[in-house]
């Protein structure tokens, strides 16, 4: 039986509350003075001012309604200024949920980089959608009723490093880095003591190395969490997960710890690329991958390997340092006759499943792509690869990885290979 993420899902929520961090749903939760958490998959911070609600993130267009349900237990005023601390449908997508019937439209406050991501989403609405079933879903089929192309409402105040606005007499600082995005903000209320990092801080791995999704930048990245710990915040509300309430020893170990943790990978990574720049297999087969006991820094999303990719890409461009990759054969005209010289493909599989077997999914897996890339119209082919991913799916911790084999097993049993 292949992982079911909703299943690993609940598993991780009811073990213990730390390892359930990336996972929590729920809210409102006061982090100081007339200012409210909620979270459904992602969160949104309102801060209650003198002129209305100051709103950090608005969640995706399909949960918003339940996470403004909440924040709206605890007060009714209109939304002043929403800030979206970056272009994701699950941040940027949410907020006509927020807004009161009848209300004037609300400041909404952005980094200057946010238009154009939301040109890129419009122009590869399909793409998106397609990834995002394997992500999300571990699935072949596009997700239903997400909409990758412009939101509702869109940002109407743009800035470009930092800003600083007042609402109702309350101070909020506005920092840009690149990070899991170009646009990425982080905002700082120093009259409550309130940090929004954003998707810089989600409760697991940082998600810096995202297989599918364009480049991110793990050293601004951890620049930016040495910056947010000097501010000495003492509640922290993440992109993702349970807030840290009136905490500040915890809030300063989950960025600096954080940030050392990407500081590492770059650090590992770039000493191999500059000892000869191997092949990137060999680089990311190869590094030492920084660990860590911490609840918030377990790969439950993302995971290191995937961030060594991530720099590799920037500093090494998409060229893999196997010359037969420069110009590359066919997939299945490399299959097929790597599946004539193993003696056919049930020959390749029933190596994919000694390997299995014996704990080498990774190898397993190889063979596997193979044997359905030379004979996807042949009877036992697509079973017996969706079995291989299917087990692979089970071994893995990550979301993005368990989805993504499952979905890699959802191909195979449409005996098609994964494109």
């Amino acid at each position: 039986m292949a992982s079911n993420p909703t299943a690993k899902f609940a598993e991780m929520r009811g073990a213990s509350p730390e390892d359930a961090k990336f996972f929590w749903n729920g809210g409102p939760v006061e982090l100081a003075e007339r200012t409210w958490f909620s979270s459904m998959l992602s969160g949104a911070t309102a801060f209650d001012t003198d002129d209305g609600i100051v709103l950090v993130d608005a969640g995706t267009a399909i949960l918003a309604p339940h996470i403004a349900g909440e924040i709206r237990e605890r007060t009714q005023a209109p939304i002043h200024t929403a800030i979206f601390t970056h272009g994701h449908v699950d941040h940027a997508y949410g907020l006509p949920s927020f807004v009161l019937p009848g209300q004037d439209p609300p400041r909404v406050i952005a980094h200057s980089a946010m238009p154009a991501r939301f040109a890129r989403y419009d122009a590869t609405s399909e793409h998106n959608a397609a990834i995002n079933a394997r992500q999300f879903g571990g699935a072949v089929d596009r997700q239903q009723g997400v909409d990758f192309s412009y939101p509702e409402i869109l940002p109407d105040t743009l800035y470009d490093d930092e800003l600083t606005i007042e609402v109702g007499g309350v101070t909020f600082e506005l920092f840009h880095t690149r990070g899991e995005t170009d646009d990425h903000t982080w905002v700082y209320c120093p009259d409550r003591g309130v940090l929004c990092p954003g998707d810089l801080i989600i409760w697991g791995v940082p998600n810096a190395g995202n297989p599918q999704k364009v480049q991110r930048y793990p050293w601004d990245w951890a620049a930016a969490l040495r910056a947010m710990a000097e501010k000495s915040p003492r509640s922290l509300a993440p992109g993702h997960g349970g807030p840290v309430v009136d905490d500040p020893a915890t809030v300063d170990a989950i960025l600096n710890e954080t940030a050392e943790l990407l500081e590492t990978i770059v650090d590992r990574t770039l000493a191999i690329l500059n000892d000869g720049s191997p092949p990137h297999v060999d680089i990311v087969t190869g590094i030492d991958l920084p660990t860590s006991t911490s609840p918030w820094l377990q790969p439950v999303y993302d995971e290191a390997e995937f961030i060594v990719r991530n720099v590799i890409r920037y500093y090494g461009g998409w060229f893999t340092g196997r010359p037969s990759e420069l110009k590359p054969a066919r997939r299945d005209a490399l299959a097929s006759t790597i599946a004539e010289l193993a003696g056919g493909t049930t020959a390749l599989l029933d190596r994919a499943d000694t390997l299995a077997d014996a704990g080498d999914l990774r190898l397993a897996c190889h063979l596997a792509d193979y044997a359905l890339e030379a004979a996807p119209d042949y009877a036992a082919v697509p079973e017996r690869v969706s079995a291989v991913y299917e087990r692979r799916a089970d071994e893995e911790t990550g979301l993005m990885s368990i989805n993504i084999f499952n979905s890699a097993a959802a191909y195979a049993r449409d005996g098609r290979p994964y494109r």
